[in-house]
């Protein structure tokens, strides 16, 4: 066993929904949790259940339980699509300590499920869990890497310490990512500051306001940047505050006016479709908010809509 491994924290077996009907499988009764299932597994799930990052940027505490509720709601879909995809759940990285040494350990194990050739489902906690699964992906998949930050949000704050607010800039700033090749999706500006709008565009970065993106249609607009691209591998953070409150009101930072759900859902399966994806991380979940695990079940549907997608395509 890889020793980075054996630190991890299997999830509970309560999570993995089982119905044991024959005619009616559910995701809890095929995927493996822990180490038994990774060799063969092209999908492995991992889950950093810390809200640090998101308490130091003054934001609402809870997220810390996001991948226990996404996983509690995944469980129970069904395996239309993915009975052929084998998906390992690792488990999560222990959070005691400090947020800069709870980084440091998923940004190792993550790189290596990246090395190892496989597609990493990253489940937060807060959004600053874009730090390591983003330095990981730059330092494991081949390059150049493109990541891709699906959010109403910039996170490229001048803030110290670091927060759930600063990743991006964390990973411009050390020469993990190049700003050209980090595009900000669904960003709305009266959430963002002007000083940092005038931060990414000096540098290059791509800025997609959510009613750009809208006129074409918000899958079809990434989709054709894609296209352009000359990304070798693609990482990409799906901040869950880029969806509307009504939808998603378990949220760090609740959003009045974001996306649609069939926006976020469309958004990742282009994710699961495209071959040059090797991370896929959902972020922000805080079911200490959320109403009838509305936001929870959404996470979940787009998780498995990214899986059926890349599923469909291994198969192509």
């Amino acid at each position: 066993m890889n020793p980075l491994f054996q630190q991890l924290i299997v999830p509970a077996s309560e999570l993995f929904y089982r119905r044991d009907d024959p005619n009616d499988r559910r995701l809890g009764e095929v995927v493996i949790p822990g180490v038994a299932g990774y060799d063969s597994a092209a999908v492995v799930i991992l889950g950093c259940p810390q809200d640090l990052g998101v308490q130091r940027n003054r934001g609402r505490a809870g997220a810390a339980q996001g991948p226990t509720a996404i996983r509690r709601c995944f469980y129970r879909l069904g395996v239309a699509g993915m009975v052929d995809l084998p998906i390992c759940d690792l488990g999560d990285v222990p959070v005691e300590g400090e947020l800069e040494a709870i980084h440091a350990l998923h940004r190792d194990v993550a790189a290596q499920i990246i090395a190892d050739g496989k597609l990493l489902m990253s489940l937060g906690g807060g959004n600053d869990i874009s730090l390591p699964d983003m330095a990981a992906l730059a330092v494991a998949a081949p390059v150049p890497a493109l990541a891709i930050n699906i959010d109403a949000h910039y996170d490229v704050r001048a803030d110290q310490p670091a927060n759930s607010g600063t990743p991006y800039r964390q990973l411009i700033e050390s020469g993990l990512i190049d700003p050209h090749r980090y595009w900000v999706i669904g960003a709305q500006l009266h959430a963002n500051s002007p000083v940092y709008t005038a931060y990414l565009r000096e540098r290059g970065a791509t800025i997609v306001e959510l009613s750009e993106a809208r006129r074409a249609g918000v899958a079809a607009t990434v989709r054709a940047l894609l296209a352009a691209s000359d990304a070798a591998s693609i990482g990409w953070g799906f901040d869950l505050d880029v969806v509307q409150s009504a939808e998603a009101p378990g949220v760090s930072a609740p959003n009045p006016l974001g996306m649609s759900g069939d926006e976020l859902v469309a958004l990742a399966m282009v994710a699961g479709a495209d071959p040059r994806t090797r991370l896929i991380e959902f972020s922000e979940l805080n079911p200490q908010y959320d109403i009838d695990d509305r936001t929870a079940r959404l996470a979940a549907v787009a998780l498995w809509y990214a899986l059926a997608a890349f599923a469909e395509r291994r198969r192509a």
